[in-house]
This record gives structure tokens, C-alpha cells and sequence, in this order.
């Protein structure tokens, strides 16, 4: 009998039909029964009269399954294979960590803002943009795969149509649809598309990186993004019930939703429940706005993903949308290293370093990119390739410290009693034991702090961009003095002993 690790894909191929249009005329439906429990997935036409049904197993035992449809070859099929414990580094769909941790009768406040894998292990997202990336070459791609292999980031934003913007020109291989000298046909696939995006998402899988996959974007000279609202929901069923079997899907409905002001909101939100219909796994979902929000209070919205709300504010609004939204905060624009001509692509590496201190210690999270002009023919926020910046150590340095933080931290509130002291810095906390304050490009030659009473604290002064970390001789308590040197991008990390 076969074996499916917990969390991995079951897949059957199946030979039906190739007369008339398969894509469109033929239906498949697949019951998975484990015990008394019973999940049903749609299964989709490959071409050349191959089907495939696709589960993923969340739960582990003997599962059954049946295919119905409306096809007779395939009508009537059915078996039966095992599900296997998960493997030490398989901790399932990354979820909402107020979803996860409810299972286990734990839920505070703060899990409200953060992410959690199925098995109850956190999970920070620290992502970067590479919007275009299965559009380009082979040999890029598989570049690409390496320059990831070896980066801190765990999420990749990533694009399924290709995309027509400066810098990006060149037509793809191959598109999601059959194309011929008539243009495409939007009622049947191309399986060599799928093929390859299938195989680049399971690599990412395979070095921990989830795939956030943006189903439309503006940036369009096909005809991809002014599809009929008919045609938009036929390719979204077709995408879902193609991908949604692999673990590390998120689903992006847009990149700069408000760019394509011929789907309406109600368009986006009826775009969202075709997504909710084919994905029975309920992976994340979000849209992403270029100026006007999107209402992310809306239930079908897992998370915030925004971008910066003018050339200079960015990751210091993430403490207001965290209390306007009540979920969690992705900043996945919050601009990019580079030199390019726009001045959201011209950061240096020291501001996009400290953006990202700044939106994690209010509580958030953020997404990286890089856009140097001249380091070569492709640009990493588009293409992929090679990283050149000075930010992506740092980002990684970063995430180090944050994964070493004790469980339950959250930025520190201001009250009466705290707010001389800290009203110009963020903070993050855990209750009274733990501290990590910010100062960004402040020059503070030293800074004065009242500690909790009757508690004693070690005290360590962190250089962020030089990736330095120093532990002070002394053993701290009551009002006390540090001298910070009057550097810039210093934190300060206090532990009580």
C-alpha cells in the first residue's frame, strides 16, 4: 500500500477522456474518508487525457478514497494509502497562531498578530519580492532556488503571470494558457506552465521558504489582467484546485488591487469565496493595495499586506494598523534596496535595515527587495538571481535575535508611568523579564532607565548594522545609565537574572 508523509501530497493520475474541451466539460470530485471523517477535492485535467486528483493529509492512518465523475473512465476509481507521522522539519501549513494555539486551550491576546505552522511551531515571516521569477530562464530559476537556499527568507512573493513593467520586457516561455498566433485560449491550460510552477514550489518547500502567490497584477500588456469576471473565476478554480494540495501555499489575490479599477470590490470578495470553495486546507489569504486600502477587517482576510503609505512612512504605522485591524501585519512593500530610478526602489541597505527593525519591534513583519541597476542584465525584484545589498545580513541577523526571544513577547505599551522614558522608542517585552529597545537613527550617546522593581538584569548593547553584540560586565537594577556611544541603529537587550 502506498505511504504519504503528514502534510505532503497524494496524487493519482488518471486516463479519461481528450474529446471536446476536458478543462471545461469534465468534472471530478474525490472523497478521502479517515474513519469518520471525510474530505472532498476536485480534481483538475492536465491535457493529452490526463487527470490528476491531489490530497494532502493532515491526519495520519488509513485513508480511503473514491472518484466520482462525469467521465466513465474515471467514474467509479478508488483505493486506499497510509499517512505517515510527519518528519522532523514538517510542520504542516503555516496558520494563523490564534487558530493553532485555540487547539491547544492557549490563546493570548498577542497570538491575534502572529503566525504559527499546523504542528504549533512559530513561524516569522521574513520574506523578499521576486515577482517574475518563474517567467525567466531555467538557468536563472535554478539560480534563483540557490541565492535562497543560502538567504534568512522564508517567504517569496511571487507572481503566476508574468509581468510588463520597467526594466521587464521579455515575453515568457510559456504562459498559464495555450497561446498560438491567435492569442490565448482562457479555456485551456498550458500543463507545461503548471509543470515547471509546480516544481519551483515544491523546491521551496524542500529549503522552508512558503510561496506567496499573487493570482492578478496590473502590470500587463497580454491581456492577462482584463479577463471577463467569468474567465477570472474559471482560472482561479483551475489554480486552486491545481495548488492548494501543497503546504506552503499563501494566496495573494492581487498585487495593487486598485491598479485594475475594472474588477470591483465585489468582484475581489466573490474572487475570495471561489478561492475558499476549491481550498478545503484554508490556507492564508490576503490582497495588496498600491495607494487605497483594501477593508482588511473583512473575514475572508487572513492578514494585512500593505505597502508603504508615502515615500518616507512606512513600518513606523504598523502599531496603528495593528490596532485598526486586529490581525497581523505584513509590510510586503515597505521599499527596496537599490539604485533604480524611483525612489521606492533607491534605499540604502542601512534604511531598509532599520524599516525592518522598526515594523518588528511595533509588533509586524515585513518583506525585503532589492533593485540594483547595475549589478548585471536581471534585478532581483523581478527576476531573481544573485542579491548584491548590504541589508539581506542584517535582515537575517535580525531574525536571529527575534527567534531567540522568549515566547509571549509584544511591543511595550505606554502608560503614565513609562511614557517620559520611552515615548521617542519601541520596544518589545515579555512581561517583566525580557526587553529589547530600538533607537534607529538616533545618535544617543547614553539613555537612562527605571527597571522593574526588585529585579536584577543583564544588559547587552547590539549594533545592528555592524551585527555586533556586547555584554555589559555589571548586573543591573533600579534607575540606571547606559552609554550607547552616540551610534546609530543601536538596541539595547535586557535579561532578567
Amino acid at each position: 500500500m502506498e505511504h504519504v508523509e503528514k502534510y505532503k501530497i497524494f496524487q493519482k493520475e488518471l486516463v479519461g477522456t481528450k474529446d471536446g474541451n476536458p478543462f471545461k466539460d469534465i468534472t471530478i470530485k474525490t472523497s478521502f474518508i479517515n474513519e469518520n471523517e471525510k474530505i472532498e477535492t476536485e480534481g483538475f485535467y492536465k491535457g493529452n487525457g490526463l487527470y490528476a486528483i491531489r490530497f494532502m493529509p493532515q491526519k495520519t492512518g488509513k485513508w480511503q478514497y473514491i472518484v466520482e465523475s462525469n467521465d466513465p473512465q474515471i467514474n467509479g476509481i478508488q483505493g486506499e494509502f497510509i499517512c505517515d507521522e510527519a518528519s522532523q522539519k514538517n510542520h504542516g501549513r503555516v496558520c494563523l497562531k490564534k487558530d493553532v494555539m485555540s487547539k491547544n486551550e492557549i490563546n493570548f491576546y498577542e497570538d491575534d498578530f502572529h503566525f504559527a505552522y499546523e504542528d504549533g511551531t512559530d513561524y516569522y515571516p521574513f520574506g523578499t519580492t521576486c515577482y517574475a521569477w518563474i517567467n525567466q530562464t531555467a538557468k536563472l530559476q535554478e539560480e534563483t532556488l540557490q541565492t535562497l537556499k543560502h538567504s534568512p527568507f522564508n517567504k517569496i512573493r511571487m507572481c503566476i503571470f508574468p509581468k510588463y513593467y520597467s526594466y521587464n520586457t521579455e515575453d515568457p516561455q510559456n504562459y498559464a494558457f495555450i497561446k498560438d498566433e491567435n492569442g490565448f485560449d482562457f479555456t485551456r491550460f498550458d500543463n507545461t506552465f503548471f509543470e515547471n510552477l509546480e516544481k519551483r514550489i515544491q523546491q521551496l518547500d524542500e529549503i522552508g521558504i512558503q510561496a506567496d502567490i499573487i493570482l492578478f497584477h496590473p502590470y500587463d500588456r497580454w491581456g492577462l489582467s482584463k479577463m471577463t469576471k467569468q474567465q477570472d473565476i474559471y482560472y482561479l478554480s483551475y489554480v486552486i484546485r491545481r495548488l492548494s494540495h501543497y503546504k506552503n501555499v499563501w494566496w495573494s489575490l492581487a498585487n495593487e488591487y486598485d491598479l485594475m479599477p475594472q474588477k470591483s470590490i465585489e468582484d475581489w470578495d466573490e474572487y475570495a469565496r471561489v478561492i475558499m470553495k476549491y481550498d478545503v486546507y484554508g490556507h492564508l489569504r490576503s490582497i495588496h493595495n498600491c495607494i487605497p486600502f483594501y477593508d482588511y477587517h473583512k473575514s475572508w482576510i487572513t492578514h494585512v499586506s500593505v505597502q508603504r503609505v508615502d515615500v518616507y512612512k512606512t513600518a513606523e504605522m504598523v502599531s496603528q494598523w495593528r490596532d485598526e485591524y486586529h490581525k497581523p501585519v505584513i509590510i510586503d512593500e515597505v521599499g527596496y534596496e537599490g539604485n533604480i530610478d524611483y525612489g521606492w526602489g533607491s534605499l540604502t541597505g542601512q534604511e531598509l535595515t532599520r524599516r525592518y527593525w522598526e515594523g518588528c519591534l511595533r509588533g509586524g513583519y515585513l518583506s525585503h527587495g532589492e533593485t540594483y541597476v547595475d549589478k548585471g542584465p536581471t534585478i532581483w525584484w523581478s527576476h531573481g538571481g544573485k542579491l548584491y545589498g548590504e541589508s539581506v545580513e542584517r535582515i537575517g541577523f535580525l531574525k536571529k535575535i527575534l527567534e531567540e526571544a522568549p515566547q509571549g513577547v509584544k511591543p511595550l505599551k505606554l502608560t503614565a508611568e513609562n511614557h517620559e522614558e520611552n515615548w521617542d522608542s519601541i520596544c518589545l517585552c515579555q512581561q517583566e523579564n525580557w526587553f529589547l529597545y530600538y533607537y534607529g537613527f538616533f545618535q544617543i550617546m547614553y539613555r537612562n532607565y527605571t527597571l522593574p522593581q526588585g529585579k536584577k538584569y543583564k544588559i547587552e548593547l547590539i549594533d545592528t548594522w555592524n551585527m555586533e553584540i556586547k555584554e555589559l560586565p555589571e548586573i543591573y537594577e533600579g534607575k540606571i545609565r547606559i552609554c550607547l556611544g552616540g551610534k546609530q541603529y543601536m538596541a539595547v537587550r535586557m535579561k532578567e537574572i
